[in-house]
């Protein structure tokens, strides 16, 4: 009995003992478990994060190049012998006059430096003594020969041929000039006489254009071309010489085109 009670009273104990021995064990397994898996996981949050990161800075890096390299490419600048010499093969092959702008956008570079680089350019050839020169016209940059050479110029080209605008064709182009725009009425009125054939032959040759009606009567507008003013060698027709001086004093509608 003292054996069996004995059994019996160390059975419970030590099965509790052994139970709380192994429920401590136990927990502790699984809270292993868990701080191995709590570490685990922000580490691998931690790790996926970098990993996502340098994904990122990785595509950033590999979108940013071809704008980088496109933007260096835009910007890349030439040096100025190079940036000259391709000035000058352009300009020997346009048949008008072209803008700072247009040479900007093909040889992509600033238009500043485009505009500081065709001056010098033409400061030098005016320096050299060359027989042609490079002039601002019309609002863009041509080439032209100078006019202490026009007589050998026009020898090589009209070959004693030459076509020029008739006296009445030249006065009608001086007036349109002068007070464009101007409808075909007011430029008779001012020479005196019908200049409707006169004006059809300036509009053929490309030095007089419409420009619109006007409100009053809606006769149409004439004004003079940009092809006016590179055979005249201008910029603009703020450059024409004033006409007063040329005037009889007493033609005071003809001196009023000046105004």
């Amino acid at each position: 009995m003292a054996e069996a009670r004995s059994e019996a009273d160390v059975t419970p104990e030590a099965e509790a003992s052994s139970e709380a021995e192994a429920t401590p064990g136990g927990q502790a397994t699984p809270g292993g478990e868990a701080s191995s898996e709590a570490e685990a996981t922000p580490e691998g949050q931690a790790s996926s994060e970098g990993q996502a990161s340098s994904a990122a800075d990785a595509s950033s890096e590999g979108e940013a190049t071809p704008e980088g390299k496109a933007e260096q490419s835009a910007l890349a600048l030439i040096d100025d012998s190079e940036l000259k010499g391709a000035l000058e093969a352009i300009l020997l092959v346009v048949d008008e006059p072209v803008t700072e702008i247009v040479l900007a956008q093909i040889l992509e570079q600033p238009t500043e430096r485009i505009a500081a680089t065709l001056v010098t350019v033409a400061e030098g050839y005016t320096a050299a003594g060359h027989g042609f020169d490079l002039r601002k016209v019309a609002g863009g940059w041509r080439l032209y020969t100078r006019p202490e050479y026009a007589p050998y110029v026009e020898r090589f080209v009209l070959d004693g041929q030459s076509v020029r605008l008739t006296q009445a064709a030249l006065e009608t182009l001086a007036v349109v000039a002068y007070k464009q725009p101007v409808t075909r009425s007011r430029i008779s009125a001012i020479r005196g006489v019908n200049c409707d054939g006169v004006i059809r032959t300036l509009v053929s040759r490309g030095l007089v254009e419409e420009c619109g009606t006007e409100p009053e009567s809606g006769a149409f507008l004439y004004r003079t071309t940009t092809l006016f003013l590179e055979k005249l060698g201008m910029n603009s027709v703020n450059d024409l010489p004033p006409l007063a001086p040329f005037l009889p004093d007493d033609v005071e509608e003809i001196a009023d085109a000046n105004q």
